[in-house]
């Protein structure tokens, strides 16, 4: 009878193209920091607004804008950040799909809870206001302007969050790697 010998290998599990579970902890991460802080931003320029003028918020929107714009940036990169350790990536292209997923994943959430806020705040009702009033279209033009910066550096900062989350195949071969016993099989004659 022949003898059978094992040997000691070190083996990396598989895993899935995409880490969902990593990908909706990054969309839950984010919105939670944009949300809170969020809601800081608006007490704080809300409590300087003059209701008393018919154009309450002009002027403020600069101010809230670069304040949109900051929190979007570090809170889709504090999220892909969370996204990309959590997926184990290998490599940085893996973290930034994984990092494209999670900023559309968010936008939509974000969108989302906006309309759903916006509803329950106006009563079911919509926004009252004309649709040709210049004032109407200076907010709407401000609000479009400053939401594509966010959504763009956003984008840009959920990508280079995931990939620098991403950690090197070294490091996660020998933290995810099993030794396993295994047998050598002789070749058949």
């Amino acid at each position: 009878m022949a003898s059978s010998t094992y040997e000691t290998v070190n083996t990396m599990p598989r895993r899935a193209r995409m880490d969902w579970s990593a990908i909706w902890a990054g969309v839950f991460a984010f919105v939670a920091i944009w949300s809170v802080f969020g809601i800081l931003g608006m007490a704080i320029f809300a409590s300087s607004a003059n209701p008393n003028t018919a154009q309450p918020v002009t002027g403020m929107s600069v101010g809230m804008g670069i304040w949109a714009i900051v929190l979007t940036i570090i809170a889709m990169y504090v999220a892909g950040r969370i996204t990309g350790g959590l997926a184990s990536t290998t490599t940085r292209f893996e973290g930034v799909n994984h990092g494209i997923v999670m900023f559309g994943l968010s936008v939509v959430a974000v969108l989302v809870l906006t309309v759903l806020g916006g509803t329950a705040l106006s009563g079911g009702t919509g926004v009252s206001g004309t649709a040709h009033s210049p004032y109407i279209l200076t907010v709407f033009a401000d609000l479009g302007w400053i939401g594509f910066l966010c959504l763009f550096l956003g984008w840009l900062a959920a990508m280079g969050g995931a990939s620098a989350g991403a950690g090197s195949p070294k490091q996660l071969t020998a933290e995810r790697s099993t030794d396993e016993n295994v047998r050598r099989m002789r070749p058949a004659a």
